[in-house]
């Protein structure tokens, strides 16, 4: 009677017999529980000039969100997680298969998924989370297992490394049935949500400041002309990987296996993103963009400046 009726509180609580306050917390709780969902519809003009902007030079849906200025790189990334959090949780429908890549941004944006139950649907990690160090599976876990209870559905974790120490034991590992199973499950699904992992700033990937990178590594992949990763696959500005050594040893899907999943869902907050994330569109494993609007300006303006062109994701 509220949303679809556009009657007034006053009328549906004498319609049925029961105060007004009762309607408001009736009403409350259907947004709360997820009964009621409410979305924006952004106008043709005004802050969408931006999003229009990023379509046109690299081809993505772009969800722009204005955040006032002078706000830090933290700031940023909560109101951008909020509206990615919403966005996903919009595009869950019954047998969907969410695709995670665990990181700093992710977790954000897993604290704002509106809980619903999806049936049928399923949450598969990306890439692997072991390092020299820990495990990884308390942190990358707690993502995963908590994005699956958000919509009820059935989890895969991927009990691999990050990087394995050489490309060999990746290989071998690959052709085992348990890992193949998740493999199989990644390559089935419909949305990959995943953050431009960037090497400097305060919100640095935690793929380089939680160990999971030697410094013998990281000052081969600056020597190399790395500027982050997506999905610990690692990229230059100019979106080239495929002669990158490391990524013979990553586990997370490349570019070139990320194109076949139909939605692919990048998150990005902060200036330090703006190289990592121009790697990411150039090199095609983006479909749709959540990001702040200084960030996004800084991002076209880059590009516009002539950093390095755009490469075949077959490179």
């Amino acid at each position: 009677m509220y949303y679809l009726q556009d009657e007034t509180m006053d009328a549906i609580a004498r319609r049925l017999g029961v105060s007004r306050s009762t309607v408001s917390r009736l009403i409350k709780r259907a947004r709360e529980t997820g009964l009621v969902h409410i979305s924006i519809q952004p106008r043709a003009a005004a802050a969408d000039a931006v999003s229009r902007g990023l379509h046109r030079q690299f081809g993505v849906h772009a969800h722009v969100v204005p955040v006032r200025e002078g706000a830090t790189d933290v700031q940023r990334l909560e109101q951008v997680a909020q509206v990615a959090g919403r966005l996903v949780s919009g595009w869950m429908r019954p047998g969907v298969v969410l695709g995670l890549a665990w990181g700093t941004t992710i977790s954000a944006v897993v604290e704002h998924l509106v809980p619903r139950p999806v049936p049928g649907s399923a949450v598969v990690q990306l890439n692997g989370a072991a390092n020299p160090v820990t495990s990884g599976i308390p942190y990358a876990g707690s993502i995963i297992s908590a994005a699956a209870e958000a919509f009820d559905a059935r989890v895969h974790h991927f009990p691999v490394p990050a990087f394995f120490d050489f490309a060999g034991t990746k290989q071998a590992m690959w052709r085992e049935r348990s890992i193949r199973r998740v493999l199989t499950v990644q390559a089935t699904a419909d949305i990959a949500l995943f953050g431009a992992g960037a090497m400097t700033g305060p919100l640095a990937s935690h793929v380089y400041a939680a160990g999971y990178l030697s410094t013998d590594d990281l000052t081969s992949l600056r020597a190399e002309g790395v500027v982050g990763d997506v999905c610990t696959v690692l990229l230059r500005e100019d979106g080239s990987w495929a002669d990158i050594e490391l990524n013979a040893r990553a586990t997370g899907p490349n570019p070139r296996e990320l194109a076949r999943m139909a939605r692919r869902v990048c998150v990005a907050a902060g200036a330090a993103k703006v190289a990592p994330l121009l790697g990411a569109l150039r090199a095609g494993a983006v479909t749709d963009l959540v990001i702040d609007e200084a960030t996004a300006r800084a991002l076209m303006e880059r590009a516009r400046l002539g950093a390095p062109g755009r490469a075949s994701i077959l490179a």
